[in-house]
């Protein structure tokens, strides 16, 4: 309707610009027809038509470019963020609750000097080694249990995954801009990270679960040569006594 506005504009103007340049007869003159007078004003007027046209079209051109622009600064309605926070958030506290020896480098160290340690003195007392041994067992214990509990976390979050991704993926493919576009591509590439977090995560706590049951077991070789040594020395360990086995 626009375009059927301008173009009836541009004939009337047209038109007008001819009868402009036609000069009005003069008072007690006889009107004398000069066909290349004529010809002169209509040239001159299809050459302001060609004008309009341009700036017709220039209007068209620059009336789409805006439509195209709008379209790409138009935001994208669907936005998972939140839901992949809530994830995130439930994977480090899961990590955050580790029993016992937590992901903590002083704590670790602290631990490993005072029940890891890499050797047992000979004067060291029964009771000592059986409490550090009892220690290292609870530490190995709670590293499975935490370990399973992530584990069990990160299969609950692909169901946040499974809801998310199909809404995106729609998203992605229906975009009318690029803001949409890259908007929905940012999306996707955060639940991949957020699948990354989980995977760090799990491997994270499957590892301390097997590194303190390696430390246990390999200070418990220690702590039975230890043993052994002192049930071998003449004196501290076993005796031989005499045992009357049978009575007459």
């Amino acid at each position: 309707m626009m375009l059927y506005c301008l173009r009836h504009f541009a004939l009337f103007g047209t038109a007008f610009v001819a009868l402009a340049l036609t000069p009005p007869p003069a008072r007690g003159q006889i009107l004398v027809y000069d066909p290349s007078n004529y010809a002169q004003n209509v040239l001159q007027a299809a050459r302001a038509l060609q004008q309009i046209n341009n700036q017709i079209t220039g209007l068209q051109n620059q009336t789409q470019m805006l439509l195209n622009q709008s379209r790409n600064l138009a935001s994208l309605p669907y936005s998972s963020l939140h839901a992949l926070e809530q994830s995130i958030t439930r994977t480090q506290q899961l990590l955050k609750q580790a029993q016992r020896l937590a992901y903590d480098i002083n704590q670790i160290d602290q631990a490993f000097q005072r029940t890891y340690p890499q050797t047992y003195a000979g004067s060291t007392g029964s009771q000592q080694l059986l409490t550090d041994a009892q220690a290292r067992w609870r530490n190995a214990f709670a590293g499975y249990q935490d370990a399973l509990r992530v584990q069990a976390g990160v299969v609950q979050a692909l169901d946040t995954t499974r809801t998310e991704i199909s809404p995106l993926v729609s998203s992605s493919q229906s975009a009318v801009g690029i803001l949409q576009a890259t908007q929905a591509g940012n999306q996707l590439i955060a639940l991949q990270t957020r699948q990354l977090l989980d995977l760090t995560a799990l491997v994270a706590a499957q590892s301390r679960a097997q590194s303190l049951d390696g430390a246990r077991t390999t200070v418990n070789a220690e702590q039975a040569r230890v043993q052994l040594d002192r049930f071998l020395t003449a004196g501290r360990g076993y005796q031989a006594q005499t045992v009357q086995m049978f009575h007459q």
